[in-house]
């Protein structure tokens, strides 16, 4: 099952793609793509529809985020090893975390916007999750059963806020815009093994990133358990899971996003995002 949030920013209803690619309507039973959602009760009960019986959607509207907010946005560092080469940076033994601003959030073909002192605005084209079950101190063997499903991210980094300064990645990756997501959540029956997928982004149609989730360091089971030994997870978080090499900071000399530039991205299965960057 694919499910889409589609309509005007602030304005999104919730659907779905059936087996045709057709967008369907399911705004007269949930509200929402929210975090209530995506509990293991709520897709059961949309598991449940018969997509021929759902409205047709007309023409081609915005694609919003696949979830509303996300209760928290939480990503990984440093997650293939080509890409921690490419950093200069030592293969971490346990899993890098951050945070991601829920407010950066953005549909998966909305504009990138350079905020205002922006200097290093990089790429990074990620597999994403969503939560579906609480999660606390779960086992690696039981992990993907707390996932509603999978869908592709943009992590947009502003690498001097990063990584100058004092150096904490949460200020380089959560102004508005910096978290372009879907175009749809892919539900986890789709998706049995997440350890095979391929991921590339292009700039202005050259490819700059190719990779598979083969090569991670941490597999998805590992990154959930791992974060259900820190936090509660719940219904409605968002986990995105790393890059692979080829962001522009690794290149030689660096290069960066500026106003006009055309970034487009995918991983198997999930569909493909395309944004315009574009300044404040």
């Amino acid at each position: 099952m694919k499910l889409v949030r589609y309509g005007a920013k602030g304005a999104e209803k919730p659907g779905l793609i059936d087996a045709k690619g057709q967008l369907r309507d399911i705004s007269a039973l949930i509200s929402d793509l929210d975090a209530q959602a995506y509990t293991a009760e709520s897709l059961a009960l949309l598991e449940g529809l018969d997509p021929q019986t759902l409205p047709l959607v007309d023409g081609t509207p915005r694609l919003g985020a696949p979830i509303s907010r996300p209760g928290h946005f939480i990503a990984i560092g440093l997650n293939y090893r080509d890409h921690a080469a490419e950093a200069g940076m030592a293969i971490p033994d346990e899993p890098v975390v951050f945070t991601k601003a829920p407010s950066c959030v953005s549909g998966p073909h909305d504009d990138i916007v350079i905020p205002a002192g922006s200097t290093k605005l990089d790429w990074e084209t990620e597999l994403a999750l969503i939560i579906s079950r609480p999660c606390w101190q779960v086992r690696k063997e039981d992990a993907l059963d707390h996932v509603a499903g999978y869908m592709v991210c943009n992590d947009v980094s502003e690498r001097a806020w990063q990584i100058e300064g004092t150096g904490q990645w949460t200020k380089g990756k959560s102004a508005p815009t910096f978290g372009p997501l879907g175009p749809w959540l892919v539900t986890r029956d789709e998706i049995p093994d997440p350890q095979v997928l391929d991921l590339y982004l292009d700039v202005n149609g050259e490819r700059r990133q190719t990779g598979n989730t083969a090569t991670m360091i941490f597999s998805v089971a590992e990154i959930v358990s791992y974060l259900s030994t820190l936090m509660r997870l719940e219904p409605g978080d968002v986990v995105t899971t790393g890059t692979p090499p080829g962001v522009g900071m690794g290149m030689k000399p660096p290069v960066f996003l500026k106003p006009g530039d055309v970034v487009t991205l995918g991983v198997t299965g999930l569909g493909e995002q395309s944004q315009t960057v574009v300044a404040d």
